[in-house]
């Protein structure tokens, strides 16, 4: 098949690490557990996925083989960590940890802009305090030796915004950072406007390192109209359509993927079950609950009744007798509002 334009023109290398195709999925608070990976993992067609954004110090108290954000199966592939870090103390610490699932990368977010994760001064607050965050990069990248990523917005909107990010470039340049993600939207507007695409051009031709294009890319089609906007970037980070359509990379390389969604949600839900207790597990299927929902002309009736059962049982024996009957398939999917 004919490789779109937005495609990159070649895999992605980082470190003797090599992303093919560059295509990533995007770390999703409550939604990239090891399950929904494990089902990623069924359809493939992305580089690599990425865990949810992960408190470092939780790192020291979780059990690394059964922690359902840590753990990693071989069939997953490429897996990124990414953490949360608010300071350089223990880093060594928990990278020595971490070192024992053999990720693939690691990705420090200095991007969220919840205002949680602000007042512990991690995300969106870490990109302001450049000490802070040379002391952290210079830690990780002294205690890890595989590609060294990070997550970043634009920073505030002021009227200096483009050389306070330029002067955060070149501190992740020289403390050997190896690519970053770029959101470009800034921290103060949440998802309350369109992402600024048209920025790529100038922002990656600013830097020697790879750019990973994210935020709100949701097609192929999409990204085929936004070809000459996406050009300048290494890669493309997908987010909440995933969670919806775990088989969205799968069907980007072959259109012709005919979906059985019965057995897509009952494999979700097997592999939650499998991955957290029973309480847990009903909480994380109501979480994704309205994403599956998109796929589905009467979705609304899909969400309403999962999302309204009492139990476990309850709430997967609607959810199979409503796609067992064969309903209308949305022709087209959007995630906004979720």
């Amino acid at each position: 098949m004919s490789v779109p334009p937005t495609l990159p023109r070649a895999p992605l290398t980082l470190r003797g690490v090599t992303f093919a195709p560059a295509l990533f999925c995007a770390p999703m608070a409550g939604l990239t557990h090891s399950a929904l990976r494990r089902l990623l993992a069924d359809y493939g067609g992305y580089g690599a996925l990425w865990t949810e954004m992960l408190c470092a110090r939780q790192i020291l108290v979780e059990n690394i083989h059964t922690s359902p954000w840590l753990k990693r199966r071989p069939q997953e592939g490429q897996v990124i960590y990414q953490l949360l870090v608010t300071s350089a103390e223990r880093l060594p610490e928990i990278l020595e940890r971490l070192a024992a699932l053999r990720p693939d990368g690691l990705d420090l977010n200095i991007a969220c802009p919840a205002p949680g994760i602000r007042r512990q001064g991690g995300g969106a607050d870490l990109f302001e305090d450049e000490v802070r965050l040379r002391e952290i990069l210079r830690v990780a990248r002294a205690n890890f030796a595989g590609p060294l990523l990070i997550k970043t917005r634009l920073g505030r909107e002021i009227p200096e915004w483009r050389q306070k990010f330029r002067e955060r470039l070149r501190l992740l340049e020289d403390e050997g950072v190896d690519a970053l993600t770029l959101h470009p939207r800034f921290a103060e507007e949440q998802l309350k406007r369109s992402a600024r695409q048209a920025l790529y051009g100038e922002l990656a031709g600013g830097t020697r390192l790879p750019m990973i294009a994210s935020g709100d890319l949701i097609s192929q089609d999409q990204t085929q109209a936004l070809a000459a906007q996406l050009a300048p970037t290494a890669g493309l980070m997908f987010g909440r359509i995933v969670a919806a359509q775990p088989w969205f990379f799968a069907k980007w390389q072959n259109p012709g993927l005919v979906v059985d969604y019965l057995d897509a949600w009952n494999r979700l839900c097997d592999y939650i079950c499998e991955d957290f207790p029973a309480t847990k597990a009903l909480e994380r299927i109501k979480q994704i609950t309205p994403y599956f929902a998109r796929n589905l002309y009467f979705g609304h009736t899909f969400f309403a009744k999962v999302t309204g059962a009492p139990d476990l049982a309850t709430a997967r024996g609607r959810a199979s007798e409503f796609l067992a009957q064969n309903p209308l398939i949305a022709p087209r999917v959007t995630v906004n509002g979720i």
